[in-house]
This record gives structure tokens, C-alpha cells and sequence, in this order.
């Protein structure tokens, strides 16, 4: 196996790949304005992008997201509004704020930057020149398999591109075995970087062409993924980016004899958690 380590930035996460382009692309439009509604990490990587380019942004997040991400998101700059609901209400909310102030409305997965931004983790893979069977990505909104899943297939067409989601938040997942959008009640886990439970139809239509397969984890191989990051890789990752460990570990005899990448997608972690998981202190 081997980890395509997407934490080693000033983020923490692959979400600034997209915003850069976000943010550089409304300055050469003449727009001042931006906002998105964000389970964490995009909120950060926006303001971080935003910042010395004279942007205002303004993040709508759930106020049950994790207090570390919601406090980097101010700490850089942003405005945040916080919501009585999920991401999902948080969605609506931003798109309200939008239209009311007349500003960009950036939607993660649906708009093209976030997809061609995570799509450069697809191409400096393919340029690294080692051989790999398979790639395990974790599987949101859909940005991040879209955007790699896009160039492997266009450039290493034998590659396997595998998404994975925890078995309570299934519905990009459902939506993909049924081709058609499934949409949930609830999301439950501890990957709330994922947990969303409205598929964008668009996504799906470009998630069922590059996309080979899509699993579901339980909690137990997501934690026990976590342990095995810190103690074999010497890393801390949020849940959401032990997605790929999971589903190996779930999934033994498939991947046996393959090489495999995972992408660890994001590592901004609430540590009392994140200990509480491991079962250190």
C-alpha cells in the first residue's frame, strides 16, 4: 500500500487544490464576494485562499461540525454563520445568502474548480512514475473521485478507482449502485467530512462514469484505520481520510497482491476525539 498524503499544507487538506482556482478566478472577474457552506475544510481552505487577495468570505457551517475546524475557519479570516441542522441545511443557507447578497455561490463537488483542483492529485500520481493497481478514494460529495477519477481514466486506464464511504452516511454510495440519486434521513459517523445525505444529481453522472466501484465501511475499520495511520505512518488524520484504510482492511483478500493507493484526504481533527478513538490519552 501506498498513501498519497494530502495533509502537509497550510490547510491540512486537498480543499485548497479547488479554492485556489476559486479564488484566483474571481479576482480576474472583478468579484470581491464568496460563499459556501462547508463541513469544515472547505471553509478553511477558502479563507486561506482568500486571504491577501482581498476577498470577503463568508462560510455557513453546521455549529455540530467539529469546534477545530469551525474555529480555523475565523482564525483565517472568514465570516461564519452557523446553522441548527446538518451540512445539508447549511447548503441551503449559504445558497440563501448568495442570492440575497448577489455573490458567488461556490458548491463543492458541483462547481468545476473544486473537481479540477482535486483532479491534480490524479495527474501528480500518474506523473510519479511508480506502478499502481488501484486507488481508494473517500467519497463525499464527489469532488475529489471525480476530479482523480477524471484524468486515471484518461491516463492510466487500467487503474481501479474505488470510493469509499462509512456505512452511515451511504448515499453517494446508494446512488451510484443505483444509478439514480438516493438521498437519506440521516448521516451518523465519525467522519464528518463525508457525511452528506443529498447527492448533486451532475456529480452522480460523473461519478457513474469514472468511478469502478464504491464500498461502505463500518465505524470500527475507520478507527481502527486511524490507529494503524498513527502507528505505522506516523500520521494524524481526521476520520474521513482513513476512509481508504478502512476498506482494505474490510476487503483483505481483494486487494491482496495488488498495489494499492489510498488517498489520505484531510487531517483537521478534534484531538479529544481523535484520542478518545485511538484509546490514548
Amino acid at each position: 500500500m501506498s498513501i498519497k498524503l494530502e495533509t502537509a499544507n497550510p490547510v491540512r487538506s486537498f480543499k485548497g487544490r479547488g479554492t485556489e482556482l476559486v479564488a484566483d478566478g474571481l479576482v480576474r472577474g472583478g468579484q470581491r464576494a464568496v460563499v459556501c457552506a462547508s463541513a469544515g475544510n472547505l471553509g478553511q481552505a477558502l479563507a486561506w485562499s482568500a486571504r491577501g487577495r482581498e476577498l470577503d468570505v463568508t462560510v455557513v457551517a453546521s455549529r455540530f461540525a467539529p469546534a477545530v475546524k469551525l474555529e480555523r475557519i475565523r482564525a483565517l479570516g472568514a465570516r461564519l454563520e452557523l446553522v441548527d441542522g446538518d451540512h445539508e441545511l447549511a447548503r441551503q443557507r449559504a445558497a440563501e445568502l448568495a442570492a440575497g447578497e448577489g455573490v458567488r455561490l461556490l458548491e463543492d463537488s458541483l462547481d468545476l474548480e473544486t473537481c479540477e483542483g482535486a483532479a491534480t492529485i490524479g495527474l501528480e500520481l500518474v506523473e510519479s512514475g511508480v506502478a499502481f493497481d488501484v486507488v481508494l478514494v473517500a467519497l463525499g460529495g464527489g469532488a475529489m473521485a471525480t476530479g482523480i477519477g477524471q484524468v486515471l481514466k484518461e491516463l492510466a486506464p487500467g487503474v481501479e478507482v474505488i470510493c469509499v464511504q462509512p456505512e452511515g452516511a451511504p448515499a453517494m454510495t446508494r446512488s451510484w449502485r443505483e444509478r439514480r440519486v438516493v438521498t437519506t434521513d440521516s448521516a451518523v459517523t465519525i467522519a464528518d467530512g463525508v457525511a452528506g445525505r443529498f447527492p448533486i444529481a451532475e456529480v452522480l453522472d460523473d461519478l457513474l462514469v469514472v468511478a469502478d466501484d464504491a464500498v461502505l465501511v463500518q465505524e470500527e475499520s475507520i478507527i481502527t484505520g486511524l490507529r494503524m495511520l498513527l502507528h505505522d505512518a506516523g500520521l494524524v488524520v481526521e476520520p474521513s481520510g482513513a476512509l481508504g484504510v478502512a476498506a482494505m482492511l474490510e476487503n483483505r483478500d481483494r486487494f491482496a497482491g495488488r498495489h494499492v493507493v489510498t488517498v489520505v484526504c484531510g487531517g483537521n481533527v478534534d484531538m479529544d476525539s481523535y484520542y478518545r478513538w485511538i484509546g490514548s490519552s
